[in-house]
Order: C-alpha cells, then structure tokens, then sequence
C-alpha cells in the first residue's frame, strides 16, 4: 500500500468517512466529532500506520487533513504520488 493510501485509510477509519470528503479543508475546524481524544486516536494510528513517533508539538499542530502531510515529511515520510 502506498503511503498516501495508508494515509487516507488512517483517515477514513478513525472518523468515519468517506475518502471524497478528504481534502485540504477537512480540518478540526470544521469537523464535529474532531476533538483532542480523536486527535489522539488519529496520531497514535498514524504512528502504528507508519512506525514513527510523532513529537508533542507536532501532535499539537495535526489539526487537518492537508497539515498532517507536511508534519509526516518532516519525518521522511512522503505522501505524493
């Protein structure tokens, strides 16, 4: 599976959605059911996904859909196709 797709399967399985819903707005912001315990579900299942520990600022700051890409290639880890 490539890394975008395992990306979006994060996605997808802890908020339930769809993967047409997932684009550079789908944020905390707008997103109901987004909430610090969520975020937490996302990061860890990002970390078990791509077998890399994410430091706490960054934790903090995976807030959408389009920054936790760029979080993610801080630690090499590409989601372009």
């Amino acid at each position: 599976m490539e890394n975008l797709e395992k990306y979006i399967t994060v996605f997808k399985d802890v908020f339930e959605v769809q993967d047409d819903v997932l684009n550079d707005s789908f944020s905390s912001d707008n997103i109901d059911n987004w909430d610090s315990i969520t975020q937490l579900h996302l990061v860890t299942s990002i970390e078990d996904a791509f077998d890399v520990m994410i430091d706490t600022e960054d934790i903090l700051d995976f807030k959408s859909f389009e920054n936790g890409k760029i979080i993610l290639k801080k630690y090499n880890i590409i989601l372009e196709q």
